[in-house]
């Protein structure tokens, strides 16, 4: 019997087209029977943000980068042609023609897969984001964790 295979995914990017690859990855990776990791840190936290505002105790600095980040997934940009918010309006729109699933549904299709989500806590302190902006049923942890995950990886990616 063999081993199964390991993925691990670091998700540093906040663009919208970036984080859907890796999340069609993932989900790929979870279809062929991979045990899959994505961790979450700096600009790739957005992508585990809930869309409504959540109040929370902050200080200033804190506050200050809660309003400048995109609050979930539906309101991350494009890495290219973003066009101040309407590229990502025209590629949702081109997507939503072909049927190819949302940022969103590629999120809770990992969730259904068990693809462990985690959210890098050092990143978390420095941006001042708390566990209650993010999603639900996700993991938190430092690099430490991460590595551990990807010392056994097939796959290692970087995005």
């Amino acid at each position: 019997m063999s081993e199964q295979k390991k993925t691990t995914i670091v998700l540093f990017s906040g663009d919208y087209d970036k984080a859907m690859a890796a999340y069609i990855i993932a989900n790929g990776a979870a279809a062929y029977d991979h045990e899959v990791t994505i961790f979450h840190t700096f600009w790739g936290l957005n992508a585990l943000r809930k869309d409504e505002n959540i109040v929370v105790k902050k200080g200033f600095m804190e506050k200050m980068f809660g309003k400048m980040m995109p609050r979930g997934a539906k309101k991350m940009g494009l890495s290219k042609m973003n066009f101040a918010g309407f590229g990502p309006k025209m590629i949702k729109d081109v997507m939503k023609k072909h049927n190819a699933l949302s940022l969103q549904q590629l999120i809770e299709m990992a969730q259904e897969q068990e693809i462990k989500l985690v959210a890098c806590t050092m990143t978390m302190d420095l941006l001042g984001l708390q566990q209650d902006e993010l999603l639900d049923k996700i993991e938190y942890a430092g690099v430490a964790a991460y590595l551990a995950d990807a010392e056994d990886g097939n796959v290692n990616l970087f995005i």
